[in-house]
C-alpha cells in the first residue's frame, strides 16, 4: 500500500507562486519518477512536470516558470510555481511510479490532488 500526502494548493493571484508538495510513502522499494499533472474543467489531465532519478522533464506550458525538485530520501518532490497564471487554474496531481520489492512488477499511483485557483 502507498500514501501519497499532497500539499500546497489554494488560490494566488496572477503572477503570484506557490510551491506543491507531494510525499510518498508505504510498500516502495524503489521510485521511476514522480511528476505533477493537472486537469482543468472539461479538459484532459496533462502532465505539468515529472523527475526521474536522473532528469526532469517539463510541458511547455510551465517551462521558465515551474521547476520540480526532489527530495530521494523523504521520497518528496516539490513543484515550485511562479508567474502563475489564471490558465493553471487546475486540480494538481501527483503521481509516483515505483517497485514493491526488487524485481516486481512497475506500478503508478495517482494522488487525490490539490486544487491550484488563480484569479485576481
Amino acid at each position: 500500500q502507498v500514501q501519497l500526502v499532497e500539499s500546497g494548493g489554494g488560490l494566488v493571484q496572477p503572477g503570484g507562486s506557490l510551491r506543491l508538495s507531494c510525499a510518498a510513502s508505504g510498500t516502495i522499494f524503489s521510485i521511476y519518477t514522480m511528476g505533477w499533472y493537472r486537469q482543468a474543467p472539461g479538459k484532459q489531465r496533462e502532465l505539468v512536470a515529472e523527475i526521474t532519478n536522473y532528469d526532469t522533464n517539463y510541458a511547455d506550458s510551465g517551462k521558465g516558470r515551474f521547476t520540480i525538485s526532489r527530495d530521494n530520501a523523504k521520497n518528496t518532490i516539490h513543484l515550485q510555481m511562479n508567474s502563475l497564471k489564471p490558465e493553471d487554474t487546475a486540480v494538481y496531481y501527483c503521481k509516483v511510479s515505483y517497485r514493491r520489492r526488487a524485481g516486481g512488477n512497475p506500478y503508478d499511483y495517482w494522488g487525490q490532488g490539490t486544487q491550484v485557483t488563480v484569479s485576481s
